[in-house]
């Protein structure tokens, strides 16, 4: 099976590049519900965050944060939400990692809707303890 990403990476499919180095490069999304909607992408193929080694997750993330700092800049955008998907049940639907930076405006109407409501102290120290075994 093809990968888009793996194709855009290697430029096999056009791409609107804004960044690209030895390890990560960042694309203009296809789809763009606000102006400057950036795809950060591994050129390594990498399935999801479950699979990507710490080095590569660092390099993501500065490239990230330095592609948001411009995406401000140049758009005066009022802030971003950062979106990975991970798997068919978190809505992933390429699984080639890949980060959205998706800037916001005031009064956009993107909506991502959950319940907030609290949960109860111990319910949260006993999934804490759960994570915590689970870094060992």
């Amino acid at each position: 099976m093809t990968c888009v990403f793996c194709e855009v990476s290697v430029r096999k499919v056009p791409a609107s590049y804004v960044y690209n180095d030895r390890d990560v490069f960042a694309i203009m999304s296809l789809e763009q519900p606000n102006p400057y909607k950036v795809l950060v992408i591994p050129h390594a193929h990498v399935e999801s965050i479950y699979d990507l080694e710490d080095e590569l997750a660092a390099s993501i993330f500065q490239v990230t944060a330095k592609i948001a700092r411009a995406i401000r800049k140049v758009s005066n955008c009022d802030g971003m939400n950062l979106v990975q998907s991970n798997g068919r049940a978190g809505q992933q639907d390429v699984f080639h990692f890949h980060l959205h930076l998706v800037p916001r405006f005031t009064g956009d109407q993107i909506i991502f809707a959950w319940d907030n409501t609290p949960s109860k102290r111990e319910t949260l120290d006993q999934f804490a303890d759960e994570i915590c075994l689970g870094l060992k």
